[in-house]
């Protein structure tokens, strides 16, 4: 159960950062609301943008859950993801951080465009990190570089966890990556839901 989420939110992961490359696929697409109610393999997401949106599960979608972390608990060599924005320094501060576990390693691995304004997705290894007023700074080193981000206390900081369906239950925040089919089928390829309060915030 372990190998099939990581495999497939690695999947999907590489997927968010193809764009149009792979139209025959279908588009990537990030889906971001509350959990109406599952019916066998379609997962019903009620969204601010768009209302209700139905989600198809296949068999081996990946669903990994959260736990709360602090900044204290990003582990130097530890593979994580941050969505960051440009400060009016012109550093990236980071909105929030997400531990991978390390058999996640590599998934998504890159500094791209992410879907919030003005902010990027960073998916490395952190190679260094320094205490910088009352926050961290934290150097990641992934396949096409390196950039530094500032952690600070409004940082929201959590740890993925492997999950099954037993998570997607009705009035759960969730975090779904999947593709957009040209007949409007949304297909999930993996999904992130709110664990014991904890809710995605990437």
């Amino acid at each position: 159960m372990k190998t099939i989420a990581a495999a497939a939110l690695t999947a999907a992961l590489m997927l968010s950062t193809a764009g149009a490359q792979a139209p025959a696929e279908g588009t990537p697409m990030r889906l971001r609301g509350t959990i109406e109610k599952l019916e066998a393999d379609t997962l019903t997401v009620l969204t601010e943008s768009d209302g209700a949106v139905d989600a198809q599960l296949a068999p081996n979608v990946g669903t990994n859950g959260l736990e709360r972390r602090t900044a204290a608990d990003i582990p130097d060599g530890g593979f994580i993801g941050t969505t960051a924005a440009m400060d009016e320094d012109g550093r990236w501060r980071a909105l929030e951080v997400h531990i991978f576990p390390e058999e996640m390693r590599g998934a998504g691995e890159g500094h791209y465009p992410w879907d919030f304004p003005e902010t990027t997705m960073t998916n490395a290894t952190v190679t260094g990190a320094a205490t910088v007023g009352d926050g961290r700074r934290l150097s990641l080193t992934h396949a096409g570089g390196e950039v530094e981000v500032d952690v600070v206390p409004e940082t929201d900081i959590v740890m993925l966890t492997f999950g099954d369906r037993s998570l997607l239950v009705p009035g759960a925040a969730v975090f779904v990556l999947g593709t957009l089919q040209t007949d409007g089928r949304f297909d999930a390829v993996a999904v992130v839901a709110e664990t014991d309060g904890v809710k995605p915030p990437m």
